[in-house]
């Protein structure tokens, strides 16, 4: 009868009751955690992450963390969702894995810890042919570019642009300047994953930045009518 009774308890206490919400096919609420799996899904990052990202947080106030497990996807969707972490202070933690535009949003993490046995990968970007080909044929008139040399020649700059960019963000999030540089050594098909020592020395992990307080939410008021983000059409992964 007591085990019944003790049982019984347990079943109604406030940790059993935490209820888990599905707010899409890769973000589910589960108490102050908001957990965004792409890996579950088959799927990957893509732009369309960025609004529900914001909705998941506008409607639940009470989150403060955010848990990632993702081989990556869309670099811009990447950066756009870092950008929102950051903006809310959230912190944030690997379950399983977080490679590539994966690592941005968890750098933006005020508080950044990894599961045991999770992993964390870097390597370099990469453009698809058929992407880039895309690319120049939508905006080849725009940019003036009267062959594909010329627009090879501005891949050449914006590329340099673009790396340099992520390189100054990853130091700005408090990684040490020569582990930065050593994320560009893994080829786009290959992966880098460094121990869990290796990325705690580099300041890649780490405990929360003394005064940084998760910011108060705003009201949900209207949320539901953001629009859908503008598609990026470059780089991945």
């Amino acid at each position: 009868m007591i085990r019944s009774i003790i049982a019984a308890t347990l079943a109604l206490s406030p940790l059993s009751l935490m209820a888990k919400e599905r707010m899409s096919d890769k973000f589910e609420v589960e108490g102050s955690v908001l957990i965004y799996d792409t890996e579950e899904a088959n799927g990957e990052i893509l732009d369309d992450d960025i609004r529900a990202l914001k909705l998941s947080l506008r409607k639940h106030t009470d989150v403060t963390e955010l848990h990632l497990n993702s081989s990556g996807g869309s670099v811009h969707a990447g950066a756009e969702m870092a950008a929102i972490v950051m903006k809310y202070r959230l912190d944030t933690y690997v379950e399983e894995e977080c490679t590539s535009a994966c690592v941005d949003v968890f750098l933006a993490g005020n508080r950044r810890q990894m599961a045991s046995g999770a992993k964390i990968g870097f390597h370099q970007r990469s453009w698809a042919a058929q992407a880039v080909q895309r690319y120049y044929r939508k905006y080849r008139a725009r940019n003036d570019w009267g062959t594909p040399f010329e627009f090879g020649s501005w891949i050449y700059g914006d590329t340099q642009t673009e790396v340099h960019a992520h390189l100054v963000y990853m130091i700005s999030r408090g990684v040490e300047p020569g582990f930065v540089v050593s994320t560009l050594k893994a080829k786009s098909d290959e992966i880098w994953y460094p121990s869990h020592e290796e990325l705690s020395a580099a300041g890649v992990l780490r405990e929360a930045v003394p005064g940084v307080v998760p910011l108060q939410r705003v009201p949900v008021a209207q949320a539901e009518q953001l629009p859908l983000a503008a598609p990026e059409v470059k780089k991945q992964r």
